[in-house]
């Protein structure tokens, strides 16, 4: 089966790793939509469009799943490209309620651009969880910016996520929320920057087993394609980069 995946930029790899973990045998093509990253600080009308372009070219390219590999477009695109379209259109959840369970009764923090935190889709989950008694929302747009510059150096984001959450008690949380794909390649960050033992979740696998129920069969050669804002990846640098990410899961 042919399976297409986009994403703002690198972030949507996190996601993909999952799918070449659990669903093997297929045909992936990864739209990386760098040029135009990050989503976060856009309009949802400018989300759309640009998530439109990418799903279009995908399904050009005869996939038969499209899997929106982006918080962001998911909240901004998801439900008109699903009218639009007859194929599957697969997006992301923040894992909020996994979260709930493993805070064990402590307070959960949410992670996600602010386009993501401010769109009716998130709120609506969060009311379906009756989760807004028991969690707290944090924008941690830049990070998007820092993973695609290839900033990962750990004294900068470790000043960074200190920055951040500097005006929170990180006593109160037993779980922590990665809503933006990107920030799964900084959870060695996150997990250092929390009391031991909090739960850090994305919802990497959850898409991956929402995906599952769309499957049928098998591709007869499995491959790997990668194209950067509609232009085919070959070689170089930037592929090296996410093939690493993709063996390693982060820096």
């Amino acid at each position: 089966m042919k399976i297409g995946m986009m994403d703002s930029g690198i972030g949507g790899l996190t996601v993909l790793k999952e799918c070449l973990t659990h669903l093997p045998e297929h045909e992936y093509l990864y739209y990386a939509d760098s040029k135009n990253a990050p989503y976060g600080t856009k309009t949802r009308e400018e989300v759309y469009e640009l998530t439109a372009k990418a799903v279009d070219f995908l399904i050009q390219q005869d996939c038969e799943i499209v899997i929106l590999a982006c918080n962001t477009a998911t909240s901004a695109a998801a439900a008109g490209l699903r009218q639009k379209y007859d194929i599957p259109i697969i997006g992301m959840e923040p894992a909020i309620k996994p979260a709930l369970e493993l805070a064990k009764g402590k307070r959960v923090l949410v992670t996600a651009t602010e386009l993501t935190l401010s769109q009716p889709k998130f709120t609506e989950l969060i009311k379906k969880l009756d989760a807004h008694k028991q969690a707290d929302f944090l924008p941690l747009t830049e990070l998007v910016a820092f993973a695609e510059q290839g900033e990962f150096d750990d004294q900068n984001i470790a000043l960074y996520l200190k920055g951040k959450l500097a005006h929170l008690d990180l006593n109160v949380y037993g779980s922590v929320v990665l809503g933006c794909t990107h920030f799964p390649l900084f959870k060695d960050h996150f997990e250092a920057a929390f009391l031991e033992g909090t739960a850090i979740v994305d919802g990497s696998l959850g898409t991956t087993n929402r995906v599952k129920a769309f499957i049928t069969g098998k591709s007869q050669v499995p491959s790997l394609n990668f194209f950067i804002s509609g232009e085919p990846l070959i070689e170089g640098e930037l592929l090296d980069k996410i093939q690493c990410i993709i063996s390693s899961g982060g820096e």
